[in-house]
């Protein structure tokens, strides 16, 4: 059995889809519904059960009996969430217990990670302690936990532990994200009203590596499949600018415009203005897979939702 927790979420629905692709079904999907609509990442995808976060972390050795495998992408992914004491529980505590359970019954661990630990990148973004430095508590939350698991790798466990420190991901099924799903998500609904394309001020200079979910996914199963552990960054090793993400949006709708907006004023010092992941690692452990370029990207995405991406 594999396990997946963030289950309904953006990318652990994703992963499923391709386990699924692999005629993999007996998959345990572990999420926390509430309000959202990310139940409907998981319509029409196959697995053999679903259970509540909670439930799941307080009853492990009965509901993760038999596994083989965790793919832990559950989390509080919100960059401007400020209760720390929650955060710290639902991306620290939680994930540091499961990993704990997983050392024990020797199961495979593969977590979410995030580009947020390295703040504003000023000492590069290689996966070192001295290139890290977090903005705000979403980055803390994870970055804790990195060093959480650098202290159990120093003792060569058996089971697999590997960290995937996402860049700036985007694609179909993130809707549920509201203001946290990606600016091309945003650009769509916008045009949707009244054809524009909404950037803050200075977005020329912005600059994020985005990478599309496909290649996150593709990353996953490598690492899945070879079973190396350690802490690695999953970008496409490319910056590119917000600006540049309108103007191939403006390839599909000719006829967009461009406005820009004040940047929010509660984001200020805790904003990435820069990232770019140094994919010298993620070579080093065998995976040359290459992500695709933002036009690439964002015309397949637009396609998507133009079909009506029936994703949560």
């Amino acid at each position: 059995m594999i396990i997946v927790t963030g289950g309904a979420g953006f990318i652990g629905s994703q992963i499923i889809r391709h386990l699924n692709q692999q005629g993999i079904t007996n998959i345990l999907v572990v999420d926390r519904m509430g309000t959202s609509n990310k139940y409907r990442n998981l319509v029409g995808l196959s697995f053999s059960d679903y259970v509540d976060k909670d439930t799941f972390i307080e009853h492990l050795n009965t509901l993760a009996a038999g596994a083989t495998t965790v793919f832990h992408q559950g989390a509080c992914s919100s960059t401007i969430e400020t209760d720390g004491t929650y955060m710290m529980a639902n991306n620290y505590t939680y994930s540091k217990r499961l990993l704990a359970w997983c050392l024990e019954h020797t199961v495979d661990f593969l977590y979410a990670s995030s580009a947020s630990v390295y703040g504003h990148g000023v000492q590069g973004f290689t996966e070192t302690l001295a290139s890290e430095s977090p903005l705000n508590v979403y980055g803390f939350s994870k970055w804790v936990f990195d060093q959480h698991v650098r202290t159990q790798l120093v003792h060569q466990p058996t089971s697999q532990i590997l960290g995937l420190r996402y860049f700036n991901v985007f694609g179909p099924g993130e809707g549920h994200k509201g203001a946290m799903a990606s600016v091309v998500h945003h650009f769509f609904e916008r045009l949707q009203t009244d054809k524009v394309l909404a950037l803050f001020e200075g977005s020329r200079e912005f600059l994020r590596d985005f990478i599309y979910i496909d290649d996150v996914v593709a990353i996953n199963q490598y690492f899945y499949q070879s079973r190396q552990s350690g802490i690695v960054n999953c970008g496409t090793g490319k910056a590119r600018s917000f600006y540049d993400l309108a103007c191939a949006m403006q390839t599909i709708i000719s006829d967009a415009r461009l406005e820009f907006i004040p940047f929010p004023e509660h984001l200020a010092g805790k904003y990435q203005a820069y990232t770019e992941a140094d994919c010298t690692q993620l070579r080093q452990f065998g995976c040359q897979h290459r992500g695709l370029d933002i036009e690439t990207a964002v015309k397949r995405y637009y396609q998507q939702l133009k079909q009506g991406d029936t994703h949560g």
